[in-house]
C-alpha cells in the first residue's frame, strides 16, 4: 500500500500537465497524499517547491502587459500600504489580548499581512525565532492558504465580482503567493494577471518590515531575506513586451509557469504534516483567523467602494 502510495508522488506532478488537473485539486492531492503515506520521503519537497514556485512565477510574466502591469502596481499601493500597517499593528494588539507568544505574534502577523511562508522565513532571522516558533506559525498559515484557495473562488462567484476585482481581493486577503496564483487561475485569465502582479508588489514589503522589526528588536547582526526573484519576474515581462518574435515562446513559458505552479501547490501539500497542527495551540489559531477575517473583510470593502 505504501509503496504505491510513493509512487503517486512522481504520477501526480506528471497529471498535472494535464488540462483538467486544476491548481486546487494539485493541493488537495498533495494534502491528501500527505495524509495517507508514512513511508519515507519520497523527495525533499521544500526548497523543491520554494523555487518552483518562484520559476513558475516568473516564466507567467512573460505574458503580463507592461502597461497593465505599471497601472495595477499604481493603483494597488494605497490599499497594500493600508492592510500591511493594519495587520501587523491589529495582530500584535490581538496577540497581546489572548497571550500569544511575542515571536510567534510577529511571525504570524507577518505572514499574514504580506505574503505568508516568505515573510515568515525573512522575518524569523531577525526575530531570532525558535524552530518550533517557526513550525507553529507556518502551520497556521498554511492550513489557512489551503482553505482559501477553495473559498475564495466561491466567495466570489456568490459576490459576482469581475476578475478585477477579484484578483486585487485574491492578493491583498490571501497569504501565500502560491494560494494567490492558485485561486486566481482557477477564477480567470485576468484575475491571474491582476492578482500575481498586486501580491508580488505586496510582498516587495518583507524588506521594510523586516527592517522596521529589526531596529524595534534592536538586532543589528541579524540577516534580511530579500525576495530577488521579483527582478526577474519584472525582467520577465519587459523582455516579454519589448523584445521581437517572442510571441509564441512568451505563450509557451507561461503555460510551463501555469503547470509549474500547479505542481508547486502538489508539493506544499504533501509538506502538510498533522504533527504541526496538533502541536499549534488554538490560541496562535485563533489569532491567525482573526486576523485573516479581519484583512478579509477590509480589502472587500475597500475593492467594492474605492475601485
Amino acid at each position: 500500500m505504501q509503496g504505491a502510495l510513493k509512487k503517486l508522488y512522481y504520477i501526480i506532478p506528471a497529471c498535472c500537465f494535464f488540462p483538467f488537473f486544476s491548481a486546487p485539486l494539485a493541493l488537495f492531492a498533495g494534502i491528501l497524499l500527505a495524509f495517507l503515506y508514512k513511508g519515507e520521503e519520497a523527495y525533499k519537497t521544500g526548497k523543491l517547491s520554494k523555487y518552483l514556485l518562484q520559476a513558475s512565477v516568473v516564466c507567467m510574466g512573460f505574458s503580463i502587459s507592461l502597461s497593465q502591469a505599471v497601472q495595477t502596481g499604481k493603483v494597488s499601493f494605497s490599499i497594500t500600504v493600508v492592510s500591511v500597517a493594519v495587520t501587523v499593528i491589529c495582530g500584535i494588539l490581538l496577540g497581546r489580548l489572548i497571550k500569544v507568544e511575542r515571536n510567534t505574534t510577529l511571525l504570524i502577523s507577518s505572514g499574514t499581512a504580506i505574503c505568508g511562508g516568505s515573510a515568515i522565513a525573512a522575518v524569523a532571522p531577525v526575530l531570532d525565532a525558535k524552530n518550533n516558533e517557526i513550525s507553529f506559525s507556518l502551520a497556521v498559515i498554511f492550513v489557512l492558504n489551503a482553505i482559501a484557495l477553495f473559498l475564495f473562488p466561491m466567495i466570489g462567484h456568490w459576490l459576482n465580482m469581475d476578475q478585477t476585482h477579484f484578483g486585487y481581493w485574491a492578493a491583498i486577503a490571501i497569504h501565500d503567493t502560491s494560494s494567490v496564483v492558485g485561486a486566481c487561475s482557477a477564477y480567470g485569465e485576468e484575475a491571474l494577471q491582476v492578482g500575481t502582479t498586486v501580491k508580488l508588489v505586496r510582498t516587495l514589503w518583507i524588506i521594510p518590515l523586516a527592517l522596521g522589526i529589526a531596529f524595534f528588536n534592536k538586532n543589528k547582526t541579524a540577516r534580511i531575506s530579500i525576495p530577488w526573484f521579483i527582478l526577474f519576474f519584472v525582467v520577465a515581462i519587459i523582455v516579454g513586451n519589448y523584445v521581437p518574435g517572442m510571441e509564441d515562446t512568451n505563450s509557451h513559458l507561461s503555460w510551463m509557469g501555469k503547470k509549474g505552479m500547479t505542481i508547486s501547490l502538489f508539493l506544499i501539500g504533501t509538506s502538510l504534516r498533522i504533527g504541526d497542527i496538533k502541536k499549534v495551540g488554538p490560541r496562535a489559531f485563533s489569532l491567525g483567523i482573526v486576523l485573516w477575517f479581519v484583512i478579509s473583510i477590509l480589502s472587500l470593502c475597500w475593492i467594492k467602494y474605492f475601485y
